[in-house]
């Protein structure tokens, strides 16, 4: 029975990541402007996403531990897009394509150098979430930032850590468990911000 729950959840797992960033591409296209999104936070998680998908390829995890890491990489490639459109800074989609691709072939080149990334990746994912914490703080305004897309991702962070729980995989590094258990929190931090601007907003 818990074998079968588990399963259901990472189900439902790859299906919500399959529209994890829907909801914030509809709010930044039907409002024509990425008013409350920050453009360092879509470009820093970006980074942390494919580091930490580059690192599980190498070392052969287990591929229900990374299946919707791709997904993900996709919607933030299209929302980045957006909102360098909307900014009137499509010129630097050339550059950030050639860092990224860069990147992910440098990635590989050394041992230590993969290892290297991994260690900073949390610290890169985090400082995403603290980014856009640091938008909402200053303009105290949740603008077109979407809480259904954060709250989603907090519920993947969660099920993929109990995953791992469940599943015993006893390989998994101490860093894959740290970059869960902090993303589940200032994904929970970022949602229940983006909540209270916009409770502040509507009894103004």
């Amino acid at each position: 029975m818990a074998a079968t729950l588990l399963e259901l959840a990472h189900w439902s797992t790859w299906a919500v990541c399959a529209v994890i960033k829907l909801p914030q591409l509809a709010a930044v296209l039907a409002a024509r402007s990425t008013r409350g999104v920050s453009v360092g936070s879509v470009v820093l998680e970006l980074a942390g996403f494919l580091v930490f998908l580059r690192y599980q390829i190498y070392y052969g995890y287990p591929l229900q531990t990374y299946l919707e890491y791709p997904i993900i990489i996709a919607q933030d490639v299209i929302l980045l897009l957006f909102i360098l459109r909307f900014s009137g800074n499509m010129k630097q989609a050339l550059f950030c394509a050639v860092t990224f691709g860069g990147g992910w072939y440098v990635l590989t080149l050394r041992k230590w150098i993969i290892d290297l990334a991994m260690n900073l990746c949390t610290l890169i994912s985090a400082a995403s979430k603290l980014a856009q914490l640091r938008c909402l703080w200053q303009t105290k305004d949740s603008g077109q930032v979407s809480a259904l897309t954060w709250s989603m991702s907090a519920y993947t962070c969660a099920i993929d850590f109990f995953g791992i729980y469940a599943y015993k995989i006893i390989f998994i590094s101490l860093l894959v468990l740290i970059r869960f258990i902090t993303m589940l929190i200032l994904n929970i931090w970022v949602t229940a911000t983006i909540l209270h601007y916009r409770k502040t907003k509507k009894t103004d």
